[in-house]
């Protein structure tokens, strides 16, 4: 009954336009190649690089450097898959093609709740800090649609990325008030600030493994339902989808994704902006191939930046929070001018 329009709805484009699409299986094996290059990368790339007998020989003098590598490129590939996979989700639950956690203020908010934490209540470790990762990132999310949704037209696009830039801009003013006033919490923090996946041991992965396990399962659960929203919401529910109750799950996937990623990296933004925008241009506007693929394409992105972060300006590193605004600004400024022809 309702398999033809929602595959219609998945397709969005023409048989013409479908037949130009590279297969799915295609470019699933091309992105796990891409991935494993990345990998392999991460580990033998750095200010001093490593040669590959080192990986296989415990005995080797850089074995250990092939160690903190690994735990670092891990750790790189789940925040960059949580990112991709939360910016895919937002951008269809939304039906904004600016929605990214970073730029609509989740990652703000979620960052601000882990300073005030630090600051009144004395946290410090990773597991302490999710939960007010996960309060401020939905606080954040709320407050952006909220505000969006004020005056004429509701919460356009243009809206939501004004409304989350600006609460954006707000919520890093007051971290800095709080992190000005607070030496300890400084020192703290400053490990996060600007996004960084040097330096944590697998035990800060492991702190946020289950979460990012459940945002993950919750996500790619959504995928039909992101399909039935893009036919309208009247149709979505006529289609006998319960919206109200499927977009607070996949809300809930997303505060999970983005307030963890947050929690063990920093605030890395425009992974999940740019990421879902280039699985479309691949595999076509379909969710039940956007969202796998936007966490394999984010955890590459992530990796790489990282990797390339670590041999730009040697001895030196520039961090992948960094790396990542260095490839995200211009595609986000391309994208606010095309958004902004279709207002």
């Amino acid at each position: 009954m309702t398999t033809p329009v929602l595959d219609r709805a998945a397709a969005g484009a023409s048989p013409g336009r479908r037949s130009a699409r590279i297969p799915v299986a295609a470019t699933a094996a091309a992105g796990v190649a891409v991935l494993a290059g990345a990998v392999a990368l991460s580990v033998l790339v750095g200010a001093r690089a490593v040669p590959v007998d080192a990986v296989w020989d415990p005995a080797h003098p850089l074995h250990p450097v092939v160690t903190v590598r690994l735990e670092r490129t891990w750790l790189g590939l789940a925040v960059g898959a949580a990112l991709g996979l939360a910016g895919a989700l937002m951008q269809g639950l939304t039906r904004n093609p600016l929605a990214d956690p970073g730029i609509l203020g989740v990652n703000a908010g979620a960052t601000f709740a882990m300073v005030v934490g630090m600051s009144v209540l004395g946290l410090a470790t990773v597991e302490e800090l999710l939960p007010p990762a996960f309060v401020g990132a939905a606080g954040a999310a709320v407050l952006v649609q909220l505000l969006a949704s004020l005056g004429r037209d509701g919460a356009t696009p243009m809206k939501l990325a004004i409304t989350g830039a600006a609460l954006t801009a707000a919520l890093a003013s007051w971290t800095s008030a709080i992190l000005l006033g607070d030496s300890r919490t400084m020192e703290t923090f400053r490990f996060w600030q600007v996004g960084t996946i040097g330096g944590r041991g697998l035990e800060v992965l492991t702190a946020g493994a289950p979460f990012l396990l459940v945002g993950a399962v919750l996500g790619l659960a959504g995928a039909r339902l992101l399909d039935t929203l893009a036919l309208g919401e009247d149709l979505a529910r006529g289609l006998g989808r319960r919206t109200a109750r499927d977009r607070v799950l996949v809300a809930l996937a997303i505060v999970l994704l983005a307030g963890t990623a947050t929690a063990l990296a920093g605030p890395i933004a425009f992974v999940g902006l740019v990421v879902p925008h280039v699985v479309r241009a691949f595999v076509g506007p379909g969710h039940a191939r956007v969202l796998p693929l936007s966490m394999l394409v984010g955890a590459v992105l992530v990796v790489v930046a990282d990797t390339v972060g670590r041999v730009v300006l040697p001895p030196a590193e520039v961090q992948v929070g960094i790396m990542a605004a260095v490839v995200g600004v211009p595609v986000f400024m391309l994208l606010v001018r095309r958004a902004g022809r279709a207002l």
